[in-house]
Parts: C-alpha cells; structure tokens; sequence
C-alpha cells in the first residue's frame, strides 16, 4: 500500500535518469523506455526496465505485477504521491482521482507534420478496440470478478476529456479547441487530454492510450508493432482511393465497449460491412494488410506474435483461468485471489 521511498530512488538510480518515474499513487511504478529506433529495441529497454524494478522491489519483500488493475486491493487505501501535477489532479478531480487505482500502456509513434499527425489520429481511431481487445488485464476489481476483461477503462472514463478522441478537420481546428479550454482555465494544457489515442502535448508523436498493461512483456512488444505497422500503413495511403475512412465515434464505441466487455471472444463489428466478425479473422486481415510496413520497420516477427493471442488468451483469460483453478481446489475466494496475485508476479517477468 505505501512501500518506502527508497525502493523508487533505487530503481530511478539503477535504471538511469528519467526511465522510472512515480504515478499518482505511491503502490505504482511508471517506466518508460527512452526513444527506441526499433520494437525490438524497445523490447530489450522494457525487459531490462521490468528487471530493474522485479529486483529492486524484492529486497523489500515486494513484487511488481504488470497488470492494468490489482485483483483485490483497494483504492481507498492508496497513498498518493507527493507531486504538483498529482495535488491538481486530487483538487479537481475528487474521489474521481483517488479511485485510479488502474495502469494503462501507452505507445508513442513519432510523427513529425502537425497536420499529418491530426489526419492519423481521425483515421486509427476505430482500430483502437481491436487493441484493447488483445491487452485485457484488468477483469477483477477490490476482490470482485467484475465480469469485464478491461475493467480499468470504466474507472478512467469517469474523467473529463477521456474516451474515444474526438474528431477534428484541421491542425488548426485542434488547436483552436485546445485554446479555448486553456484560456477558460479549465485546463492548463494540452496533457490534460487523457483520450484513448492523442497528440502528444510534449513529443512529435501520436500517443495511442487505449491498451491495458500487458502482463507478458512479448505480448505488450506485439501491441506495439501492431500499432506502429498499422499508423505506416495509414500514412502509406495518404491521398489514395483506398485510404482508410474516417468512421463516427458512435459507430467506434460499440466495438470499444465489446472489447471491454468481453476482450476479443465475442469478436468486434466490421463497421463497412456492419456485421460482427471472429476477431481472429479481423486481426489476420489487418495483419496482411500490414505486412509489408511491418517489414519496412523491421518488426514483422514481432507483429506475427499477436496472432497467437486470440489462441491462449490474454492476461484477462489467465488471471480468470487462474481463479477458477483454485476455487475448484478448493481455496476460498481470498486465497484464489492470492493464487492469481502469484501466477501475475511469475508472468511479468517469465519471458525477460
């Protein structure tokens, strides 16, 4: 609940400067990798990130889990971290904000042309339930099987300037929303924006939002090059017929709320056909729609991975998978619970 302060200046100090950060509440740990050329470079900073912290925390007795939601702990038990940004955030946001006891992966595609970046931004937007749907790690919630795969999203929807993003015709007319909130003092700036994908208010990129936290660190790799992959592909098509529409954020909802319902196993809506497909089948199509950006970028075999998920299921299958097996051993719900606490420990750092 409030583990000592030294365990985060030993993993700042290990790690090096400005890869490990602290998060709203003290029971959660950022790390971010630095600019990575390749997926396969991010891998290797992400796997030496998640070492770092797996040993740090265990000379305290500690263990991280890499996961979007804790099984049973409580979030108004959680002690915050003393940090302006935070202190603004618990002022404005209330009870809103001491309940974000949930962690989220976060990608960052450069995109130098501000333009460029908005037209990405309106037209991978109705890809962003198909990510979701691969990374569920969040179906318990304060001890309770919430029936949900991605139970975090509902806790972060709560807030203001969240969900889908919205849908702009220019560079420009983003700014001019973004200036208006700003010059209301509504917001300080554009950091503010918690939507599932946005444009970065710090780097040239895109930042795509949506995903929870993958507990294998292959699986959150394949997220990646999906990503990458799918937003070179979109610039490929820039000004050709078969550009990739531009769909309504009524139309993209329905499938964001299936994949937080139900990850991928009830399959996701073909909006251009309006007929619910397996996701398995949709995931193979965009993955050999992507296959050649994937290999421009060099991570074609990381893209191939993301087609064994639907196959052994995410970490939202696992953590289900693993209560279930102790229930039917016999352990109560508290000590399954504690079973699937373990087998999350174990897997954030089996494949390192």
């Amino acid at each position: 609940i409030d583990p000592p302060h030294e365990l985060l200046a030993e993993c700042q100090s290990l790690a090096g400067n400005g890869v490990v950060e602290p998060e709203l509440l003290r029971s959660q740990i950022e790390v971010e990798t630095c600019v990575c050329k390749t997926v396969t470079e991010a891998r290797q900073e992400l796997a030496r990130l998640r070492q770092v912290a797996a040993t740090v925390a265990a000379n305290y007795g500690l263990a991280p889990i890499a996961a979007s939601t804790h099984p049973f702990a409580e979030w108004h038990l959680q002690q915050a971290t003393d940090k302006a940004r935070y202190h603004t955030l618990f002022r404005d946001m209330q009870s809103l904000a001491r309940r974000l006891l949930i962690c989220g992966m976060h990608v960052h595609v450069g995109v130098d042309d501000d333009d460029l970046r908005l037209a990405l931004l309106n037209q991978f937007a109705h890809f962003l339930p198909l990510l979701l749907s691969l990374s569920t790690s969040s179906p318990f919630w304060q001890g309770e099987n919430t029936g949900l795969k991605s139970y975090r999203l509902t806790i972060f929807d709560n807030f203001p300037r969240s969900g889908l993003p919205e849908q702009f015709t220019s560079y420009a007319d983003y700014l001019h929303h973004i200036e208006i909130l700003k010059q209301a003092g509504i917001m300080e700036d554009a950091t503010f924006i918690w939507w599932d994908m946005r444009i970065s208010a710090r780097y040239p990129t895109l930042e795509c939002r949506i995903a929870d936290v993958c507990t294998s660190l292959d699986d959150t790799v394949s997220i990646a090059a999906l990503t990458q992959s799918l937003l070179h592909y979109l610039y490929r098509m820039q000004g050709k017929p078969s550009n990739c529409p531009v769909y309504s954020r009524f139309l993209i909802d329905q499938n964001r709320w299936r994949a937080m319902r139900y990850g991928y196993d009830q399959g996701l809506m073909d909006i251009g056909t309006a007929a619910v497909i397996p996701v398995k089948e949709l995931l193979a199509e965009i993955v050999e729609m992507v296959r050649e950006d994937a290999e421009e970028l060099g991570c074609d075999r990381e893209l191939e991975h993301i087609l064994s998920i639907p196959e052994r299921g995410t970490s939202a299958h696992m953590q289900l998978q693993a209560y279930e097996q102790a229930t039917q051993a016999g352990k109560t719900p508290a000590e399954a619970l504690c079973y699937v606490v373990d087998r999350l420990i174990e897997r954030t750092v089996s494949d390192l």
